[in-house]
């Protein structure tokens, strides 16, 4: 069954070549007129048409050009020193040629693609396809022509009208003889006609074989070694004539000279140079094997930039580049005055972990200035097969490198500093894990001989400098982890936000935007008012859209003729960015049974506002807002506490059992948990039952136990700029985090007051605005247990109570 459909594409047209659906090529493009093409399709959809050229000649008409040909998908593109372009081509269907339009820029046509189905249950189709088979495998056999990894590739092929064509490709026969089973779209024609294909060349074969035996056997010795040697020196004229061959092999053979090639290196590139030689250019083996070649050629054995190690110079570029971040950048620079001591990488492999927006990638590149060394940017986001790592066996049809060695051909040294960018966003399925595969790379212990699937050679990795970035450690393999030494990258507040604002960001979108600082300036107070009411993040990220926004309205105005120069205040900040996200946090009442938290999270600290409503029922405790278990079992755990505590709070001693109590944590779409919501739960609980509103101004971080303890908490500086961000006071936060106030940035500490309590009694007396426990608080005393006697076989009677 033939189904048409008529489109538009670009298009290409091929000297020598026919390329068939459902297969993966590699094609070198050099004419203009093909490179422009090419441009178009890859800045559509990547879809191309591809016909075969009638003549060898540079200039044609559309009388020169087959009208069947096939619609591909280009799937990579790589330009080479030459000027050439390498395709990395995918057929996909089947079309034919209706018109032919040469004028414009590139060229183009109007084609009927077909979708050419057929009925799998056919039997006459099932009896030619397994002739089909037969005569190919004999064809094999006789000619000699494939190699054993292309005939096994075929094994794999289950669909019948694909296998035909990897056959048709595959055959030593013209042009025209491929074209015309290309344009065979009923597939039992297609059969028939490699049927009659494969019997004549077989045929052929035959007959070649039987002369050239018996001139074998009317030749003495001497006079067969004379005709072989003069027959391969003709082959190799007429091949060097012909295509030029030998020129591009030897080719080949010098450049591998020119390079510092490891032994191993060298020997497999002298055996797959062999290979080449040996095969007809017309195959599809050849094409694999230059391509093979070529990656190995192309990887930048011994080639080094030059490192220059200037720790003063380092400083200077981080600061230039980078506002505060003060203990980020002593770390990098100690990191990089480690390496200038032993002349190479630490055995640990930095990874700036912290909230989207801050920096992560920036500060890489700031790193690569600083050394002088080549910058190259690996994205791990949504990596999860092996093979994008390791790269693909060449025995496989398509196949490529892995990500290391694609960045070390970009680079084009042996010691770049790559950056392994969002390490936590990789997964895993049935094709591998990729985070086993890095384990190798960031190994200063193994990564000296590293084996890429597709090279098969070792290659030196511990020359490179590798930098990894993440969002979330949770979701690193803990291995994977091991190797690396976590440098956290905090959130930015308001004061470092202003003047990032001020020196980087509104600078780089000015020139971004073609504007002068003439016609554009904001005030100061309106930058502040953008960072507080239209972005309230931990990066920067948002504040910079938010300042191009004004950037791109006030040109539409100045170019338009409306203005010649704009001045943003904060009383027409809302005519360019609307209005505000945000509102500022005056005025706030306190409420019954509401409680404020502070919660880390991937993108940052955010506040976590808590409610509980109690009702006459039988004791249902219901839980809502999308909570993880670990945050239900802190719910547990505050109900527990309370209940023991209820004479001493003037709470009823039933209220478990007479009251329903509903807890529900806003923006119920967002998931949330972890242990540090449980005090902040308790105290909730507690104004709710008792009918007594907390402090407006106060929100509170620590995982509470079943005692009454308070648990220490991680995030404290994220939470903190949180807390900072939506205009809270005072913060109540675990004893145990006492020592981390330490390193909290100077801005915070000053406007917010920090009260440290091991046990909830303690939070339960600063939480509210009047006394709530009906005696003094104290820490509970146990009754003493008397630890039970050694068992020995005199004492009888202990033993027969043991028993």
């Amino acid at each position: 069954m033939i189904k048409e459909n008529i489109k538009k594409y670009p298009l290409m047209v091929l000297r020598d070549m026919v390329v068939f659906p459902m297969m993966v090529i590699h094609l070198d493009v050099a004419r203009e007129i093909s490179k422009k093409s090419l441009a178009a399709a890859i800045a559509n959809d990547s879809m191309i048409f591809l016909a075969a050229q009638k003549t060898y000649a540079d200039d044609f008409t559309e009388d020169d050009v087959y009208s069947f040909g096939t619609i591909a998908k280009v799937k990579q593109s790589i330009e080479l020193p030459s000027g050439a372009i390498r395709i990395l081509f995918e057929g996909i269907s089947r079309a034919e040629m209706l018109s032919f339009e040469k004028g414009g820029r590139y060229l183009t046509a109007q084609v009927r693609e077909f979708d050419c189905n057929y009925d799998k249950n056919d039997i006459e189709i099932k009896a030619m396809a397994s002739r089909c088979r037969d005569l190919f495998m004999e064809y094999i056999n006789i000619s000699g022509a494939l190699s054993p990894e292309t005939v096994l590739g075929m094994a794999g092929i289950d669909d019948e009208g694909q296998r035909a064509d990897v056959m048709a490709y595959n055959l030593g026969i013209p042009v025209g003889g491929k074209q015309s089973i290309l344009e065979a779209l009923d597939l039992k024609d297609r059969l028939l006609q490699l049927i009659y294909t494969l019997t004549e060349e077989i045929e052929l074969a035959k007959i070649g074989q039987k002369i050239e035996r018996k001139v074998k056997e009317s030749m003495d010795k001497h006079q067969q070694e004379y005709y072989l040697r003069e027959q391969l020196k003709a082959t190799e004229d007429e091949l060097e004539e012909l295509c030029g061959e030998n020129e591009e092999t030897n080719e080949y053979v010098s450049k591998m000279r020119e390079l510092d090639l490891p032994d191993e290196a060298k020997a497999k590139l002298e055996h797959e140079i062999a290979r080449l030689k040996k095969l007809p250019p017309a195959t599809g083996e050849t094409g694999v094997i230059q391509t093979y070649i070529e990656s190995v050629l192309s990887l930048p054995w011994g080639k080094s930039d030059k490192t220059n190690i200037n720790i003063a110079k380092t400083k200077k570029i981080l600061d230039r580049e980078h506002y505060g971040l003060e203990k980020v950048k002593e770390r990098v620079l100690e990191y990089i005055a480690v390496m200038k001591l032993t002349g190479k990488p630490q055995g640990s492999i930095m990874c700036l972990y912290g909230p989207p927006g801050t920096g992560k990638t920036s500060i890489v590149k700031s790193i690569a200035e600083s050394l002088g060394r080549s910058y190259v940017r690996i994205s791990l986001g949504g990596v999860r097969d092996e093979a994008d790592i390791r790269g693909h066996r060449k025995t496989y049809i398509g196949s490529m490198p892995g990500r290391i060695i694609e960045a070390l051909q970009r680079a084009k040294c042996d010691n770049p500093v790559i950056l392994l960018d969002e390490i936590d966003k990789m997964s895993s399925d049935a094709k591998g894990n990729p985070s086993a595969a890095l384990l190798e790379v960031l190994d200063s212990e193994q990564n000296h001989a590293f084996r890429d699937h597709y090279i098969e050679v070792p290659f030196d990795l511990s020359k490179v400098m590798f930098i990894t970035t993440a969002n979330n450690l949770d979701t690193i393999d803990r291995p994977l982890l091991d190797r690396m030494d976590v440098i956290n990258l905090s959130g930015y507040h308001y004061d470092e936000k202003y003047y990032i604002a001020k020196n980087h960001l509104l600078p780089k979108q000015l020139k971004k935007h073609g504007l002068t600082g003439r016609q554009l300036s904001i005030s100061q107070s309106a930058l502040k008012d953008i960072i507080q009411l239209y972005t309230r993040e931990s990066g920067v990220r948002n504040l910079e859209r938010e300042i191009a926004k004004i950037c791109r309205k006030t040109a539409g105005e100045i170019v338009s003729g409306k203005v010649k120069s704009v001045k943003i205040m904060p009383t027409n900040l809302s005519n360019y960015l609307g209005a505000p996200v945000y509102s500022e946090a005056k005025g706030i009442k306190p409420e019954i049974g509401t409680a404020t938290g502070l919660a880390w999270t991937s993108v940052g600290g955010e506040t976590l506002t808590i409610e509980v409503n109690i009702a006459d029922g039988k004791g249902e405790v219901k839980l809502t807002g999308n909570l993880g278990d670990v945050m239900k079992e802190s719910a547990g755990a505050a109900i527990s506490y309370i209940r023991s505590r209820a004479d001493i709070l003037g709470i009823d001693k039933d209220f478990y059992k007479t009251k329903d109590i509903h807890i529900h944590v806003p923006e119920g779409a967002t998931p949330k948990d972890g242990p540090s919501a449980g005090i902040t739960m308790a105290s909730a609980l507690i104004s709710a039952l008792k009918g007594t509103p907390l402090r407006a101004d106060l929100a509170m971080t620590g995982e509470i136990t079943i005692r009454g303890r308070v648990l220490e908490i991680g995030g404290l500086k994220e939470k903190s700029l949180a807390a900072l961000r939506y205009g809270v006071k005072t913060i109540i936060i675990p004893s145990g985090n006492k020592k981390d106030i330490e390193e909290l940035p100077l801005v915070v500490k000053e406007n917010i007051s920090f009260i440290c309590a091991d046990n909830m009694d303690k939070v339960i007396k600063y939480a509210f605005d009047k006394p709530m426990l009906s005696k003094p608080s104290a820490p509970r005393e146990d009754k003493k247990i008397p630890a039970l006697p050694f068992v020995t076989p005199e004492n009888d009677r202990l033993n027969k109570y043991m028993k």
